[in-house]
């Protein structure tokens, strides 16, 4: 049970909502002190303070200053009446999670309370999130609990440790330089540099002076000698991503360094030592390549000393929540947006689609929705149509199976539908009314007759307090 503290100095307000949030469900502690409440806070934990700002000992400003220097995740309501609105504004950029205003209305209060509780709920489940990926596997930020990912965390764990060679294949997006990453931070190589060369992204000439470096005057352009990436990652590891992609002159060349361990740059003719660690990966089947006579089966070899593959999205399916979570809070935060949700019916639609481009299309979509949708809410209509395809069609697989209702598919789809549009027009009945194309008077029948008559509300209310806030904010500007 969740824990609250309210602090009024009004028994008569302190007794009511004692009755009532104790009917919702939550413990509740009670003041008619700010030095009481203060002691309380001291003594137990809460999960969200209510406070008036009008206090007589002192206000309800310094209470909120001295709970976040101790406890800043804490969550803080402020109750005030109309004449200190402008506190309350004052209270919001102070850290005060939101306030209500005298009288207030008992339901907005159960609705406020509860959003404010739901916050810190998501807050504490994100750090809990990263904090047991990082304990439980410590493979930075690559993202997983399903099966598979496990056996891979499992395999790195093992391998990580040794100096052998290693060969990951996957698909473009699957997160294989992450995995390259944790082998090499997880190593007894992590205090040395991990180096990242794509061999697809450069021509022949230049992937061969960028491994191995070259000598002044050696080609046109090179007018300094300069270090090759085998030898700014001494003492550390080289990621070849993309290997497969390698001319058949640069794979001698490779072929030697990692039987020898010595490189010569281009036009240099001395033989330098080279300690690194070889990680590559490569998105493309080797051994056909090898039967094709297009990659060395002498290097494959070499490389292929131990190998694992990075399971595709579509056959984790599990995963998909995580990354889809983690994905919108780095760009809310980075984008200085405040924290979207998304209902349990989008986040299927996130897992039903194949993702072809795997994690890196997750991601751009997830970044694509933050910079263009406005609400707070994540609806079908904020989704590209290519993701919307194969779950429309999975929606209608099940007609006409053996136990189909008819009426209860059609009720199902209305009422997906209008909570769609409440959420699109913010709890607005004309606006929801306009979007379906149905008179008010049927709006209203059908909300009460699929009980989101409380959607509604909160959606009204949410829309009418940002309206207030902004107002009163600019007030105070």
């Amino acid at each position: 049970m969740e824990k609250i503290l309210v602090i009024d100095d009004e028994k008569s307000i302190l007794g009511l909502l004692a009755v009532v949030f104790k009917k919702e469900g939550y413990q509740v502690e009670t003041s008619l002190s700010a030095t009481k409440g203060l002691g309380l806070i001291d003594k137990q934990d809460f999960d969200l303070i209510l406070c008036d700002i009008k206090l007589p000992q002192m206000n309800g400003m310094e209470i909120l200053e001295r709970v976040k220097a101790k406890k800043p995740d804490l969550p803080v309501i402020m109750i005030t009446a109309y004449g200190t609105i402008k506190q309350a504004v004052e209270a919001l950029k102070a850290g005060a999670q939101d306030y209500v205003v005298k009288p207030f209305d008992i339901e907005e209060l159960k609705i406020i309370i509860a959003q404010g509780l739901e916050k810190k709920r998501l807050k504490e489940e994100n750090v809990f999130l990263k904090n047991e990926l990082r304990e439980k596997y410590r493979f930075g930020n690559m993202i997983g609990k399903s099966k598979k990912m496990k056996e891979v965390y499992s395999l790195i764990e093992k391998i990580a440790g040794t100096d052998t060679t290693i060969l990951i294949e996957g698909e473009s997006g699957t997160g294989k330089e992450m995995a390259a990453r944790a082998i090499h931070f997880l190593s007894r190589r992590c205090k040395g540099p991990f180096v990242s060369i794509n061999c697809a992204a450069l021509p022949e000439n230049l992937l061969e002076s960028e491994l191995f470096g070259h000598m002044r005057g050696s080609f046109t352009g090179a007018v300094a000698d300069k270090k090759g990436m085998f030898e700014v990652a001494q003492r550390g590891a080289l990621f070849l991503d993309e290997v497969g992609e390698m001319s058949p002159l640069t794979q001698v060349k490779l072929l030697r360094v990692l039987q020898e361990k010595r490189i010569r740059r281009v036009g240099g003719i001395e033989e330098i030592p080279v300690d690194v660690r070889i990680i590559a990966a490569t998105n493309q089947d080797l051994k056909k390549k090898i039967e094709k006579g297009n990659f060395r089966e002498d290097l494959f070899y070499r490389l292929n000393v131990i190998s694992f593959k990075m399971p595709p999205l579509r056959k984790r399916r599990e995963d998909i929540p995580l990354f889809v979570s983690y994905f919108l809070k780095k760009y809310c935060l980075g984008m200085g947006r405040k924290l979207k949700r998304i209902p349990p019916e989008v986040m299927k639609v996130f897992e039903s689609y194949p993702w072809p481009g795997n994690v890196r299309e997750l991601e751009n979509v997830m970044e694509r929705i933050v910079v263009i949708e406005e609400r707070e809410t994540i609806t079908e209509e904020s989704l590209p149509e290519e993701l919307l395809a194969p779950h429309k069609k999975a929606e209608t697989k099940f007609l006409f199976q053996p136990g189909f209702n008819l009426n209860k598919y059609l009720d199902e789809i209305s009422r997906n539908q209008i909570s769609q549009a409440l959420n699109s027009s913010e709890g607005s009945l004309r606006e929801t009314a306009s979007l379906l194309g149905i008179n008010y008077r049927s709006l209203r029948y059908l909300i009460e007759k699929y009980g989101l008559e409380s959607l509604r509300r909160a959606n009204d209310f949410a829309r009418k307090r940002t309206n207030f806030v902004n107002k009163m904010t600019k007030s105070v500007n």
